[in-house]
């Protein structure tokens, strides 16, 4: 079953240029695991700091394995220090997929 996740994060906006490098070491090491499908970053426009994130995972277990990898721990890590807070996500099983 595919799994996404969507939801946001909140950084000091005074911060936001020092996390982007980190965004995008992340971004890059996340969309080249085995069962990533989309992983996506976006700044919100209108509410400088709020960061959007959405993901799409092959399954569990694809989602299970990203979990323990180092490098999603070192983004935890300098998200920490750079003041990352009010992680908002939610994670949605999806029973079917159809294009619009």
């Amino acid at each position: 079953m595919t799994l996404i996740i969507a939801g946001t994060v909140r950084v000091p906006p005074e911060n936001v240029e020092s996390l982007r490098p980190h965004m995008v070491t992340v971004l890059a090491s996340n969309r080249a695991e085995d069962g990533c499908e989309t992983f996506v970053f976006s700044e919100d426009v209108g509410d400088p700091g709020l960061i959007h994130i959405f993901e799409v995972w092959r399954d569990q277990a694809a989602l299970s394995a990203h979990g323990q990898s180092e490098h999603l721990k070192a983004w935890r890590a300098a998200g920490e220090a750079l003041g990352v807070s009010e992680r908002r996500l939610s994670l949605y099983e999806v029973a079917s997929q159809r294009p619009l």
